[in-house]
């Protein structure tokens, strides 16, 4: 069987060794890991995940009667952390993760990618993909890389023109500098290709699979009196964060992928991406399921549209507006189900 996050974390390391835009880059600093994703289903790709970030203001949600505005009711008071990946001795600074199989079946053909590489091999755009997920990683490590404008501020917008032909002028400078084409080569397959040349596709996943690291919001021990609150305001309290906020290298392990579902394989010690996994629970089918949803800073390299490194947070369905206040009273409105930005 293949191991494609090895192969996927020696190509890497490659690019940052041979692109002098990205040479900063320690890949021992970066966790790359796999997650679910179907190819016949719009999704991200591949996605830089940050795990330096600080913990925010603290703040809380809120919700507003659609007809008087009226604060009705709130939640706790709470921050936003990142959770703690360490393998070894080491702390993670990043994760990039690549959904599987969708990822191994992108390819140039009628996306935005074309127009960057005329003439180019189909298989190219999933180096783009690479590069680009590399590119976000901040040279002073301290978050997601914001883009200079022309005038000298600086852009969150991500996925702007500028950001993606640094990206493509970054494949052209790796591709210039002749690697090895072994280093490069089984992203010229697709994932039914890959499988049956190499009778099986495996990549590093977390135990909790189909979630993995992300932030979480920690419920304030003294919980503050905001001055402008009503009276008889209803306070709810916040729902326990059920998943792990520390990681170590044991909640790593090795999975099967296969073209609608995964399963964990029973394995001596292994090494992936750089990791030693030890031997795993007896293997398991399980269906190939949408990544958990989740409050998380993150950029995702999105196949239909480019999306901004926000949290997104989905309001609940009453007849009541939801929103949130953080820190100093910044607060956005959302009604019904649609999607609330906390910037």
């Amino acid at each position: 069987m293949m191991n494609y996050t090895d192969r996927l974390a020696a190509l890497m390391q490659d690019v940052v060794s041979r692109v002098p835009a990205l040479s900063f880059i320690d890949m021992r600093d970066v966790l790359v890991f796999a997650r679910a994703g179907r190819s016949n289903a719009d999704g991200a790709f591949a996605t830089c995940h940050c795990l330096t970030l600080p913990a925010s203001e603290p703040g809380y949600y809120f919700w507003r009667d659609r007809t008087t505005q009226t604060l009705t009711r709130r939640s706790e008071w709470f921050v936003t952390k990142s959770p703690s990946v360490t393998i070894g001795a080491r702390a993670m600074k990043y994760m990039i993760s690549f959904a599987l199989p969708r990822f191994c079946d992108q390819s140039l053909s009628r996306s935005r990618k074309e127009k960057l590489y005329p003439g180019q091999d189909s298989w190219v755009a999933k180096l783009d993909t690479v590069v680009h997920e590399l590119y976000h990683i901040d040279p002073q490590l301290a978050g997601i890389r914001r883009i200079e404008k022309e005038d000298g501020t600086e852009s969150a917008n991500c996925h702007g023109h500028r950001f993606l032909d640094d990206v493509a002028g970054m494949v052209h400078t790796y591709l210039n500098s002749r690697p090895s084409p072994a280093m490069y080569d089984f992203l010229r397959d697709d994932f039914a290709a890959l499988n049956a040349r190499h009778g099986g596709i495996t990549a590093a996943s977390f135990r909790t699979f189909p979630s993995f690291p992300q932030r979480y919001i920690e419920r304030l021990a003294v919980q503050p009196k905001y001055e402008h609150e009503a009276v008889g305001v209803k306070v709810e309290p916040l729902r326990a964060w059920r998943q792990p906020t520390h990681y170590t290298q044991d909640d790593l392990h090795l999975r099967e992928f296969r073209k609608d579902r995964s399963h964990r394989l029973v394995v001596k010690p292994v090494r992936t991406g750089g990791l030693k996994l030890g031997a795993d629970q007896a293997a398991r089918a399980e269906v190939a399921r949408r990544p958990v949803a989740g409050t998380e800073m993150l950029d995702a390299h999105d196949t239909r549209r480019a999306r901004s490194v926000h949290e997104l947070i989905a309001a609940d369905g009453d007849r009541h507006v939801r929103g949130s206040r953080v820190g100093r009273g910044k607060e956005q409105d959302v009604a019904g189900r649609e999607i609330l930005r906390l910037d």
